[in-house]
């Protein structure tokens, strides 16, 4: 395996008026190409800030990361936009669907930013909709979808644009336990059937639980990094 993500030595401060936050402090983090890591912790521990660093939504005060062989630390916002655009699939809590689209259109959007043709956006988005078991329902919207779906729907769209990472921000946050363990089982089967690197960010260990590792952060430092034993889902 080749490193994905290196971070090392990262600190990120924030000024409130007169104060200074230290939301993070020295983290070193290392994940491979083609695992599957959940970042757990509870709210203020400054896992919400390293999924902003990871996913090049903002640049660390002090520190190294590296993405895919990209220096990121030192890039202006152009440059991380371009990087976010080329290597990072987002997928959040809220499904953000356009609610007048096709599940099609909804996922051929971002490609529709970055100027690929028609055809090959049609292409990548009827794909990415198969592998995530949404072949069947390219034309429906928004609303004749349940919630369980339109993640899917928000999953292919993260896929379609062939990212190095998928970074998914408490995925499951608007679900119930149900379909939120079927969510769980299509990103476990992304990443071993197609070896997508997964990154998931949440509070609960019964979804962290389905990731190969747990890095788990409190205050502002890693306070644990580990293989996942009591793991769920595909063996």
């Amino acid at each position: 395996m080749t490193a994905m993500i290196t971070i090392e030595g990262m600190t990120k401060v924030y000024t409130m008026g007169e104060f200074e936050v230290h939301a993070l402090r020295g983290v070193n983090v290392q994940i491979e190409s083609g695992e599957f890591v959940a970042i757990m912790g509870p709210s203020g521990s400054g896992k919400s800030t390293l999924m902003n660093m990871i996913g090049c939504l903002d640049t660390p005060t002090a520190g190294r990361y590296s993405l895919d062989g990209i220096e990121v630390a030192s890039l202006d916002d152009n440059e991380l936009s371009s990087v976010r655009a080329r290597k990072l699939g987002f997928v959040f809590q809220q499904y953000m669907l356009l609610p007048r689209q096709s599940a099609l259109a909804n996922v051929e959007m971002p490609m529709v930013y970055r100027g690929i043709p028609p055809a090959e956006r049609k292409r990548r988005a009827s794909i990415a909709l198969d592998l995530v078991g949404m072949g069947n329902r390219l034309d429906h919207r928004p609303n004749e979808l349940s919630g369980g779906q339109q993640q899917r729907v928000a999953i292919a769209r993260a896929l379609a644009g062939s990212p190095s990472v998928i970074l998914a921000d408490e995925p499951t946050g608007a679900l119930d336990s149900t379909t939120s363990e079927e969510i769980m089982l299509t990103l476990q089967q992304l990443n071993r059937e197609q070896g997508l690197t997964i990154i998931i960010v949440t509070h609960e260990a019964d979804i962290a639980a389905y990731a190969d590792r747990i890095v788990t952060i409190r205050d502002g430092v890693v306070l644990h990094d580990r293989k996942n034993e009591a793991h769920h889902g595909i063996e």
